[in-house]
């Protein structure tokens, strides 16, 4: 019955954004260095014939997994919502060769962690469950995600 265990990945990217409606500075187009804190839990492979022996999972198909859903999509891209008349703004600078991400939601680090759950839960394997995100956006702010908060 025991034996979960839980392992975290640390992953780093720069992106841009901008809060429309919002009332302070983050209404202005800014960057952040992001941190995104990744913690799967399973329990480790008990078969010994297995090259995974003794991995929950390999730190490596973790790594493919998170790259291609977050990491190779948001770093160096600015995020729009699309739902606001950023959208403009958002084909002005395609239009001038930027990566530009249009989302259906506002790009807040609350919001970006829910989006960022969906997509590594749906690529993890049956066997693998994502226990939590800890989006981390400035030095001493971060957003974070719990699958039993979530249930």
């Amino acid at each position: 019955m025991g034996n979960n265990i839980r392992i975290t990945k640390k992953f780093d990217f720069e992106t841009g954004h901008a809060l429309y409606g919002y009332d302070g500075k983050c209404k202005n187009v800014h960057g952040h260095s992001y941190k995104l804190f990744v913690t799967v839990i399973g329990k480790p492979i008990t078969d010994k014939s297995n090259v995974k022996y003794g991995m929950v999972i390999d730190f490596g198909d973790l790594k493919k997994i998170v790259k291609e859903e977050i990491v190779n999509v948001f770093d160096h891209a600015t995020v729009f919502n699309k739902n606001t008349p950023h959208v403009e703004l958002a084909k002005e600078l395609a239009d001038r060769g930027h990566n530009v991400l249009l989302v259906d939601y506002q790009p807040t680090s609350e919001m970006m962690v829910l989006d960022f759950a969906k997509k590594i839960s749906s690529r993890l394997p049956k066997h693998i469950t994502l226990h939590s995100l800890k989006l981390q956006e400035t030095e001493t702010s971060c957003a974070e995600w719990f699958a039993y908060d979530n249930n």
